[in-house]
Parts: structure tokens; sequence; C-alpha cells
């Protein structure tokens, strides 16, 4: 059963959660003490006060198996997969949000030993994260982050949306599904999922959600998306830079090279 607000512009957790379809076999509903996220995944006095402090709950809301999914696990000589996991976690209200939600968003897949699929409410705005993990290197039993972390952010709650928005989240929320991902493997299926953001990410930019067709697909789109945020910090850079020329000689290269990038980055959006 899809979730009754899929109309709506923004979803709740439990819409994003339903949209999984997770079996019930899977289900586990506990909270999880901050203190072992701050044990597990704080490197520092700062990140543990950094989770105590605005952490509101955490719930480990499925764990997906072999046994209960009917997917194999993944081993290869950087990376065991025996299981993926979902998880949600509220926050309090923050100050300096991006920052903050951000650094606590990695704490939280670094403390879990597992491929984490994460649902964070920080009081304004939803997001949903993943990112690959594999062992360490100089750690025996010890997993850090491999990549960068996928993030699907849901505008305000609240706030209206174009029937084209509406549109590109309901098709996001179908295909969120867990019988429409990957079964190959536990890897493969967390990279469905991971490419389903990854397609919500460019949505944002094209206006339309379509999801990969194949693997090439998705890397090609990730590589532009990663392409694109690269080309967005130049040109903010540079326009900032254009702001403070006093020279018009200056100020006329660097528009030049502003526009050069605004090419550039037109072509690479093709590939989103």
């Amino acid at each position: 059963m899809m979730p009754s607000s899929m109309g709506q512009c923004v979803p709740s957790v439990a819409d994003l959660i339903a949209a999984l379809c997770l079996p019930p076999a899977v289900l586990l509903n506990q909270r999880v003490p901050k203190r072992l996220l701050a044990e597990n995944g704080a490197p520092t006095a700062a990140d543990r006060k950094l989770l105590q402090d605005h952490i509101e709950e955490i719930s480990w809301v499925a764990a997906l198996k072999p046994a209960n999914v009917g997917v194999a696990e993944y081993r290869d000589d950087q990376r065991t997969y025996l299981e993926l996991a979902v998880l949600c976690l509220t926050l309090r209200q923050l100050d300096s949000q991006s920052t903050k939600v951000a650094r606590i968003t990695e704490l939280v897949h670094r403390a879990i030993p597992y491929p984490v699929l994460l649902v964070l409410d920080d009081g304004e705005n939803l997001h949903l994260s993943l990112v690959h993990i594999r062992w360490a290197q100089k750690e025996a039993d010890k997993t850090v982050l491999d990549g960068e972390l996928v993030q699907g952010v849901f505008v305000t709650l609240g706030q209206a949306g174009s029937e084209a928005t509406t549109e590109n989240q309901s098709a996001f929320l179908a295909s969120l599904d867990l019988s429409k991902q990957p079964r190959a493997d536990l890897r493969a299926l967390y990279q469905g999922w991971i490419d389903t953001v990854s397609a919500w990410q460019a949505a944002a930019v094209t206006g339309r959600f379509e999801v990969s067709t194949t693997p090439q697909r998705a890397a090609d789109r990730r590589a532009a998306l990663r392409r694109c945020r690269e080309l967005d910090a130049q040109i903010t850079s540079l326009r900032s830079a254009a702001s403070k020329e006093h020279q018009m000689a200056r100020q006329v290269a660097v528009n030049l090279e502003i526009k050069v990038l605004l090419v550039e980055r037109q072509q690479a959006e093709v590939n989103l």
C-alpha cells in the first residue's frame, strides 16, 4: 500500500519508510541509546556533545538480512555486507542547521557497522541518506565510510510545491519499493537505493525524475552531479571575487571565466 500523503508536496518520515515496502519480518522498531552512537561514531568530545545535545530520538526501524529478504550477502576483500539497516533520526531544533545536520548524519553512518538507509528529520527538512562502508585498513573489525554520502533533501515541511514537484516526488517514493531494487546481493540492493536518491538529486536540477535504467547510466549521473556541484562552487567563488574587484580589466576576465564554467555546467547537465 502506498503512503496516504503521496499527493502532498513533502512526505513525512512515515511516508518514506512506507515507500520502502519492507516485509514485516525485517521490522525491529527499537530505540537506539544516544550513548551507543557517541561511543562508536564520535571521535571527538565536540562530536559526542553534538550527538547528545541535538538528537531527540533514534530508532532502528529494520534489519534486512539474507534470511528475511531473500537477498544474498556480499563479500569481497574490502567489505562484507551481511545486513542493511534502516534508521530514523529526529533532531531537536538546531542553529546553523546545514553544518550541524551534515555532521550528525555522517557520525550516525560512521557509528553503525552496517550500510544504513537513514531518514533524518531536523524539524524543518527531511533527509534521506546512504553511503557505502568498507573495512578500515589499520583497525581490525572497524568500518569506515567508502565514498561520498548520497543525500536526498525534502523542502521545508508545509511548503507548497508545483504540480511537477509533486509528480516527481510521487515517482520517487514509488521507486523506493524494495521489490524494485536489484536483488543480486545486499550491496547491489543498497546501490539501487543510492541510485534512486541520485535520481532525486538530479530531478532538483532537471525538473524531472527519471530512474537510471542501467548501472552505467547511474554512474554517469553520479559523476555529472559531482561535476555540477564542483562547478557551482567555482562559479559562486568567482562571482564573489568579481563583486569585490575594482579593476575593470580583471572584472571582464573573471566574467569570461564564469561564462566558460556556465557552458561546462550546461554540458554536465546533459548526463543528469
